[in-house]
């Protein structure tokens, strides 16, 4: 049987800044607000048209500290992940549905745009595959084995198996990928 594909990727402007969080065993949780806007002209009239689309985006581990510190509402971001729909009853007891960018990739955009951090920014890439044990690890490592089946879910709906948020060495890459696992953080750039 064919597998679906779940994969979105936007380019837009963070509406606010970053909001970090840790879990109980110290896994960082950032969420953002990227809003990208279209322009068309409306063939009867022909003014001028545009929308813009807010998106939530969750980010998690290692990658989830780099866009809490670098990143500040205006800065200019490139998001690659899936999507994710979660159901949660609020407080009157009303079931609601939410639906949120899960980041995998993030490329920051521009210079210092939107009182963002370092020049033109930077290609970073959540862990794909589980591993470290709960142990945090150098460079832009997860913080450990932490899957949406298991005990956290992250954002207090309906926990799914699937994606691993946490785990081995991740690693900054730039145009072509090299692997390189032996970096501090003192050897970023930023």
């Amino acid at each position: 049987m064919a597998r679906g594909i779940n994969k979105v990727i936007i380019v837009g402007n963070l509406g606010a800044d970053p909001e970090t969080r840790y879990t109980g065993n110290g896994t960082a949780i950032t969420s953002i607000r990227i809003a990208t806007s279209e322009n068309w002209t409306d063939k009867q009239s022909g003014e001028k048209q545009e929308r813009t689309e807010w998106h939530r985006v969750k980010l998690f581990g290692r990658l989830a500290e780099i866009a809490g510190e670098y990143l500040k509402k205006g800065r200019q971001v490139y998001i690659e992940g899936s999507l994710r729909t979660d159901k949660y009853t609020d407080k009157d007891g009303i079931e609601r549905f939410s639906t949120d960018i899960i980041a995998a990739e993030m490329q920051m955009l521009g210079g210092n745009e939107g009182g963002g951090g370092g020049g033109g920014g930077g290609n970073f890439q959540r862990a794909q595959s589980g591993g470290g044990g709960g142990q945090r690890q150098g460079g832009y490592g997860g913080g450990g084995n932490q899957s949406r089946g298991g005990g956290d879910n992250y954002g207090g709906g309906n926990a799914r198996g699937g994606d691993n948020y946490g785990g081995q060495q991740q690693q900054r890459q730039s145009a072509p990928p090299v692997q390189n696992n032996s970096f501090d953080d003192d050897d970023i750039p930023f």
